[in-house]
C-alpha cells in the first residue's frame, strides 16, 4: 500500500470527537491531555481522534495550557466563552462545534476514566447512538451520595421519561443526537433529560468513578440543587399540576370549613369568634398562593427566555477553528 492509500484509508476512518468542558482545571489538564494521548494512540487503526475544549472563561492559566497544547498537536480545538455561561450550557456550545462522527464528553478532573472510549466506541459500531457511564461506586462522602440518590430517584418519578439513574454528562452520542439536540431552544438545559428524551437507540457500562486528581469540585451541593430543580422544572409538568391540585384541595378545604361555621353558629348562637384560627388560615391562604404563583413563575420565567432568544454562549476565543466553523 502506498503512503497515499494508507492516508486514504486513514481520512475514511470515522473521527471522534472527544468534548472536554472546562473551567479552572489547569492542574488537571497535563495528566489529561497525556492519558488522551494514549487513547488515541491506542485507538489510532479504528478511529481518527479530535480533542475540543471549551473554556468557560477560566481565571487561571488553563486557556494559556490548552493554546501550548494547540501549537504542538494540532488535534487539539478549542473555544473560550466570554462569560461563565454555566456547566450544562458550555457542553452543549461544546457539542454543536465539534466535527466528529461520534461525540464522546468528559470532565477534565478525570474522575471518570478516558479509557472507556474503546468500550462506547465498540458499542456505537453495534449501533447505539448513545452510551452513557452507569456509577457503580463513587468516592464521596456518604451524606452526599445519598443526597444524590434520593434527587436521581425523585427526578426520574416526576419526569415525564425515563432518565437513567447514577448517569452524568459521561458520555458518546451520535451525530445524529446532536443535529436534534441543536433544534431545541432550551435557555436552561438539562442534557440528561434532553438526551433521555430524545429517545435513539441507548445503552449504559457500569463503572467506579475515581477522586479528582487536583483541585476542587465546582460542584457543590447548592449547584446540585439549582441541577436538579433545572430538570424538574424543564421535564416535568407535575409542578403545575401539583399547583393545580392543591388549589382544589384549598377551596374543598374552605367549604367544609364554611359548613362548619354555619353549623357550629346555628347550634351555639352565643360562642365567641375565633380570632386566631382566622389570623392562622389567612396567613396559610397568603403563604400557599405566593407558593403556587413562585412555581407558575418559574415556568414563564423559561417561556420569556425562549422567547427572549440569547445565544447559548459567545465565543471570544478560538483555537484551530475557521471563522465559518463557530456557530453560536
Amino acid at each position: 500500500m502506498t503512503d497515499q492509500d494508507s492516508q486514504g484509508a486513514h481520512h475514511q476512518l470515522p473521527l471522534v470527537s472527544i468534548a472536554i468542558p472546562v473551567f479552572n482545571e489547569a492542574l488537571n489538564l497535563p495528566a489529561l491531555y497525556q492519558r488522551l494521548s494514549q487513547v488515541a494512540e491506542s485507538m489510532k487503526d479504528r478511529c481518527r481522534i479530535e480533542f475540543f475544549f471549551s473554556d468557560n472563561s477560566s481565571s487561571d492559566q488553563t486557556w494559556e495550557i490548552i493554546s501550548q497544547f494547540a501549537k504542538s498537536d494540532p488535534r487539539v480545538r478549542g473555544i473560550r466563552f466570554s462569560k461563565n455561561v454555566g456547566f450544562q450550557r458550555s457542553i452543549l456550545a461544546n457539542y454543536l462545534h465539534t466535527q466528529g462522527d461520534a461525540v464522546m464528553q468528559i470532565d477534565a478532573d478525570l474522575q471518570d476514566p478516558p479509557e472507556m472510549l474503546e468500550a462506547f466506541f465498540a458499542l456505537w459500531q453495534q449501533g447505539y447512538d448513545v452510551v452513557y457511564g452507569i456509577r457503580k461506586k463513587r468516592k464521596e462522602g456518604v451524606w452526599i451520595n445519598q443526597f444524590r440518590r434520593l434527587g436521581y430517584w425523585m427526578i426520574n418519578a416526576i419526569s415525564e421519561h425515563d432518565i437513567p439513574r447514577d448517569v452524568g454528562d459521561f458520555r458518546l452520542v451520535d451525530r445524529k443526537v446532536i443535529h436534534a439536540m441543536s433544534r431545541m431552544k432550551t435557555p436552561n438545559p438539562y442534557l440528561r433529560g434532553i438526551i433521555a428524551g430524545l429517545g435513539f437507540r441507548q445503552t449504559g457500562i457500569e463503572y467506579e468513578r475515581d477522586s479528582r486528581v487536583a483541585g476542587e469540585s465546582k460542584f457543590g451541593l447548592f449547584r446540585l440543587i439549582r441541577l436538579g430543580l433545572t430538570a424538574v422544572l424543564n421535564h416535568s409538568s407535575v409542578p403545575l399540576r401539583m399547583a393545580s391540585a392543591l388549589g382544589c384541595m384549598m377551596i374543598a378545604v374552605s367549604i367544609i370549613g364554611t359548613i362548619y361555621f354555619v353549623i357550629l353558629k346555628l347550634l351555639a348562637p352565643d360562642l365567641p369568634r375565633g380570632v386566631a384560627s382566622i389570623h392562622v388560615l389567612v396567613l396559610f391562604g397568603i403563604g400557599l398562593q405566593s407558593l403556587l404563583l413562585g412555581i407558575i413563575g418559574e415556568y414563564i420565567l423559561r417561556i420569556y427566555l425562549i422567547l427572549r432568544a440569547e445565544p447559548i454562549a459567545i465565543v471570544e476565543r478560538s483555537i484551530n477553528l475557521e471563522p465559518n466553523e463557530l456557530v453560536l
